[in-house]
C-alpha cells in the first residue's frame, strides 16, 4: 500500500491543456469540426489551438492583382476572421503557425499533403514580410493588442524535413525566421515569436538555430519542438502499422530543448512541444484504442514538469493530410472521430480535466490531486507493454491510502475506460466495421463510448480511505472521493422499502 501525503507536494501543472492541435485551420469552416471543438471545450477546455495553413491558398489571404500596369497585392482576411471568431467564441485562442507559402509568392512548386501546402521559400522576403505584417496588424485591429499578445507565433513547421521545407535547407530557414521575427516585432515588440518547430531527431538544428538567433540578435521568445515515439511506417491500404518506443521517450523529448539550451542565453525561455503523439501517422489504428490511452497516461501526468506546453496532435479526425478518411475509425489522430464519437484517449483528457490543482502524489501507475473543496481525485492506469507485442496482464492492482478531510465515510465515484468500457472502437469492430455507420449505429457507438461508472460509500479511518483498485488490461480509471455529509432523517429505514436492503 502507498500512503499518499496529506500535504501537497505542489501544484499540478496544466501544461497538457495549454494547446491542442488541429489539421489545417481552414477546417474550422466546417460544421463537424466546430461541433467537435465545442464538445472538447465543454468537457476538457484547452486554451490554445494550433494548425497548419494560415497563409496557404485555401485561406485566400495573399491575393496579387494587376492594376494600371502595375503588380499589386491585396491581403484578404475573410476566412481568417471566420476561423478566429469561431475559436474565440468557443473559449480557445490561436497558437499561430506562419505557413505555408502562398503559391503566387512561392519560389517553387513543391507541396505537401493531399491539400497541397506549398513548402518552398518566398520569391521575395520583402513581400513575405509585408504579408506577415499585414496579417498581424489585421488581427490586432480586429481583436485588440492585449488579446493578440497572448497568441504565440511560430515560424513554419518542421523545416528540418524536406517534405515540409524545400531540401530541408537550414540556411534558408534561418533567413526566413530572421525576416519573419523582425516583421512580427515591427507590429508590436511584445508579440511572442519563436521556432524552429523541428521534428524528433533534429536537436542539432535546435542548437544551431539558437546560435544563429543569438549571433545575429534575432528575436526569440520561445523554442518549439515536436515529439513522437513511433518507428517506420509499415503500409497497408489506407493505413499503417508501426512499432512504438516507451512512453518515457516522449518525456525525454519534452525535456530535450531545455537540456540542449541550458548553457545559452535561452535557458529560461518557454518550451512549447507544439505537436506530440505516439505515431506521427494519421492512419495508424493505435490512436483509436484503449491501449493508447493507458500508454499516454503517464505522459499527461508528468509532462508539465518538462515543458510549458505539449500539444496533442489532434483533437479531431477531421483531418485530411493523406486524403479524406475512408472510414469512421481509420487510425486518425483525433481525440474524437467524425460525428463526435469519443475515443479512449479523449477520456484520458476529460479525466485530467477533473483533477484538482493540488498535487498529492504521483507514481508509475497513479496521480492523486485535491480540489479546494476537499474532493480528492485519483487517476490510475494499467501500465502497458509499449511495443504492444504482448497483451499484458488481465489485471493490475493499485492500493492507496488516501487522505480525506472528513469523518465517517466518503462518497466514491469511479469512471472506467478499458477494452470493454468507454471504447467505441471495440463495438465498431463487433458490428462489422461499418465505414459509414447509419444513424442507429452511430447511436450505439456514442453509447458505447460512455465510460463505465460506479458509486459507493467508502469508510474512513483516522481521516483516510483505504482505496483498492483492480484495473483491467489497458484500463484508465478516475476515482473521485468527496467528503460525505449524511442528511438521512433519523426515522428513515431503508429496510422497510419493498425489495431493498440497508445500503
Amino acid at each position: 500500500m502507498i500512503r499518499v501525503p496529506a500535504e501537497p507536494a505542489g501544484r499540478l501543472s496544466d501544461a497538457w491543456r495549454t494547446c491542442v492541435g488541429t489539421g489545417r485551420i481552414e477546417l474550422a469552416l466546417r460544421r463537424d469540426h466546430l461541433d467537435s471543438l465545442s464538445l472538447v471545450q465543454r468537457e476538457i477546455g484547452f486554451r490554445h489551438i494550433r494548425g497548419h495553413g494560415l497563409l496557404s491558398d485555401g485561406m485566400g489571404v495573399y491575393r496579387p492583382y494587376d492594376h494600371e500596369g502595375a503588380r499589386r497585392v491585396h491581403h484578404s482576411f475573410t476566412y481568417v476572421d471566420q476561423v478566429v471568431d469561431s475559436y474565440l467564441a468557443l473559449g480557445i485562442r490561436p497558437f499561430l503557425e506562419l505557413g505555408f507559402m502562398p503559391a503566387e509568392l512561392a519560389s517553387g512548386e513543391q507541396t505537401v499533403f493531399w491539400w497541397r501546402g506549398n513548402v518552398t521559400p518566398p520569391r521575395s522576403h520583402r513581400d513575405w514580410a509585408d504579408l506577415v505584417r499585414a496579417t498581424l496588424r489585421h488581427l490586432v485591429d480586429r481583436y485588440g493588442l492585449d488579446e493578440v499578445r497572448t497568441w504565440p507565433i511560430e515560424v513554419w513547421n518542421e523545416p528540418n524535413l524536406a517534405d515540409f521545407w524545400e531540401r530541408a535547407d537550414e540556411k534558408a530557414y534561418h533567413e526566413l525566421y530572421e525576416v519573419t521575427a523582425h516583421a512580427v516585432k515591427e507590429v508590436d515588440a511584445d508579440l511572442q515569436v519563436g521556432g524552429p518547430a523541428v521534428s524528433p531527431g533534429a536537436d542539432d538544428w535546435l542548437v544551431r538555430f539558437a546560435e544563429f538567433t543569438e549571433g545575429r540578435d534575432v528575436p526569440l521568445d520561445f523554442v518549439s519542438r515536436h515529439a513522437y515515439t513511433s518507428g517506420p511506417a509499415q503500409h497497408v491500404p489506407f493505413g499503417v502499422h508501426q512499432t512504438l518506443g516507451p512512453a518515457s521517450g516522449l518525456l525525454e523529448q519534452f525535456a530535450t530543448p531545455r537540456r540542449r539550451l541550458k548553457d545559452t542565453r535561452y535557458a529560461g525561455l518557454p518550451v512549447h512541444i507544439t505537436e506530440f503523439n505516439s505515431s506521427y501517422r494519421p492512419d495508424n489504428p493505435v490512436h483509436d484504442t484503449a491501449f493508447h490511452a493507458a500508454y499516454l497516461a503517464p505522459v499527461l501526468a508528468a509532462g508539465g514538469d518538462l515543458a510549458d506546453s505539449f500539444s496533442y496532435w489532434t483533437f479531431s479526425d477531421m483531418f485530411e493530410e493523406t486524403g479524406v478518411p475512408t472510414a469512421l475509425f481509420h487510425g486518425g489522430f483525433g481525440l474524437l472521430t467524425h460525428r463526435q464519437v469519443r475515443k479512449p484517449t479523449y477520456h484520458l483528457y476529460a479525466f485530467m480535466a477533473r483533477m484538482g490543482p493540488e498535487l498529492l502524489a504521483r507514481g508509475d501507475d497513479h496521480l492523486v490531486t485535491r480540489h479546494p473543496d476537499g474532493r480528492v481525485t485519483v487517476l490510475a492506469w494499467a501500465p502497458v507493454d509499449p511495443t504492444g507485442g504482448t497483451p499484458g496482464p488481465d489485471r493490475h492492482d493499485v492500493h492507496l491510502s488516501i487522505p480525506v478531510a472528513a469523518r465517517g465515510e466518503a462518497f466514491l465515484r469511479r469512471s472506467t475506460v478499458d477494452e470493454e468500457h468507454g471504447n467505441a472502437y471495440t463495438v465498431w469492430r463487433r458490428m462489422g466495421s461499418p465505414r459509414s455507420p447509419r444513424p442507429g449505429q452511430l447511436d450505439v457507438l456514442h453509447e458505447a463510448a460512455e465510460p463505465a461508472r460506479a458509486h459507493r460509500r467508502l469508510p474512513l479511518a483516522d481521516g483516510r480511505a483505504d482505496l483498492r483498485l483492480t484495473l483491467a488490461r489497458h484500463e484508465i480509471t478516475l476515482v473521485e472521493l468527496t467528503p460525505l455529509t449524511d442528511e438521512t432523517p433519523p426515522w428513515w429505514d431503508e429496510r422497510r422499502l419493498l425489495g431493498r436492503e440497508a445500503p
